[in-house]
């Protein structure tokens, strides 16, 4: 008769709704590995609806953009300093930062000084810009869990040890529902067109990208009568401003059906997706689905970032295929007209459509790795080592 193993407690911090999802599935890939186990640290809804103790809501740490951090770090490092002294107080055995690298590396940095074995879930893209970040990182962690499998080589230059996991969406998203299939699971017309409006999951995001898309939903209707759109709201707390902008756009004529999240929904049943730079630009390759990509920062803060940028494109699909497969349109190019003009590419425009899409099922079949067991496998390992 086998041993009953040690009970185990393990501290994690996600900082979005992104990182709170990978946190769950994580989660419970350790439970079924080790069934004694806690979690505490850094926790979304999803995290603690499985069972994390939250030491602090992953909602605290959501900040997009170098000068809106700059404005919040006071307070973002005041948390930091509470989090770090109940750590120290009572140390858990290993410590995952999950994304959030402004938050967590300098977290683990003073965790592993200490001691205590860290990893970090989600590399920075490190590759794409602010490579210098690489040295600090290899202070702060024992080990990167990277996504792609491209990353864990620029890790390899620095001697940093890297694993790559592939990434939990490529494991979740199996065949694809055609659109009309995923419209009448929404109750939706299914034989008119429709478009899927993600303008992302952050207030700021909402407020700077929103406006925009209902302007660019509103000629697109001019030029297609019976086009119909999904728009996903990502959290509760979000739905006043969704609101707040449907009214100011005057887009009370448009066929608009609101989600109650459900992002990946909206996906499937839409023929052509507007969205947000962002993890759901992954998602909707994934689903196999023609998108366009637009982004609107802080002026300043675009301008830093830009001046920081390694790569010739912002959106994760292009930089993941090495070409300009998807249009990005960004800060004034992501303007009602242009994307108006590049979705309706898309929707009258077939075989435009295919070919954007053609290369996207190699990838996800590179990226399918069963990503948070293999996490999950690492993590426990580094502890018995």
């Amino acid at each position: 008769m086998s041993a009953e193993p040690a009970p185990l407690r393990i501290a994690l911090a996600a900082g979005e709704l992104s990182g709170d999802r990978l946190g769950a599935a994580l989660m419970e890939a350790i439970r079924k590995r080790h069934p004694r186990v806690t979690f505490e640290g850094v926790a979304g809804p999803q995290m603690r609806a499985a069972g994390c103790k939250a030491l602090l809501h992953a909602e605290q740490l959501a900040v997009m953009g170098l000068v809106e951090v700059a404005a919040q770090l006071p307070r973002l490092l005041r948390l930091r300093r509470k989090l770090r002294r109940t750590l120290l107080e009572q140390p858990p055995q290993v410590f995952v930062g999950i994304d959030a690298p402004d938050f967590n590396l300098g977290l683990e940095r003073h965790l592993k000084r200490r001691g205590i074995p860290t990893l970090h879930w989600v590399s920075p893209s490190v590759w794409a810009w602010r490579g210098y970040r690489t040295r600090r990182i290899g202070s702060s962690v024992d080990t990167m869990l990277t996504l792609f499998p491209f990353e864990t080589n620029v890790y390899a230059q620095q001697g940093i040890s890297a694993v790559c996991t592939g990434h939990p969406l490529a494991d979740e998203i199996g065949p694809t529902p055609d659109a009309q299939q995923g419209r009448r699971a929404l109750g939706l017309n299914p034989e008119a067109a429709c478009v899927a409006l993600l303008p992302g999951s952050r207030g700021a995001e909402i407020k700077r990208l929103l406006p925009v898309f209902l302007q660019a939903a509103v000629l697109m209707r001019k030029a297609l009568p019976d086009l119909q759109f999904v728009l996903p709201v990502a959290s509760p707390d979000l739905l006043p401003l969704v609101r707040q902008a449907m009214q100011q756009a005057d887009s009370g004529q448009l066929p608009i059906r609101l989600l109650d999240g459900g992002a990946r929904a909206a996906m499937e049943a839409a023929d052509a997706v507007l969205l947000a730079s962002g993890t759901a630009t992954l998602e909707c390759l994934l689903l196999e689905r023609p998108m366009v990509v637009a982004y609107r920062m802080h002026p300043l803060s675009f301008y830093l970032a830009w001046r920081l940028l390694q790569v010739p494109h912002v959106s994760l699909p292009n930089n993941l295929l090495g070409t300009a497969q998807v249009p990005e349109f960004l800060q004034r190019d992501a303007n009602p007209q242009q994307l108006a003009g590049a979705v309706l590419e898309l929707l009258q425009n077939p075989a435009a459509a295919a070919r954007q899409v053609a290369p996207f099922r190699s990838l996800h079949t590179q990226l399918r790795r069963n990503a948070a067991d293999c996490a999950a496998r690492i993590i426990l390992e580094s502890i018995a080592s």
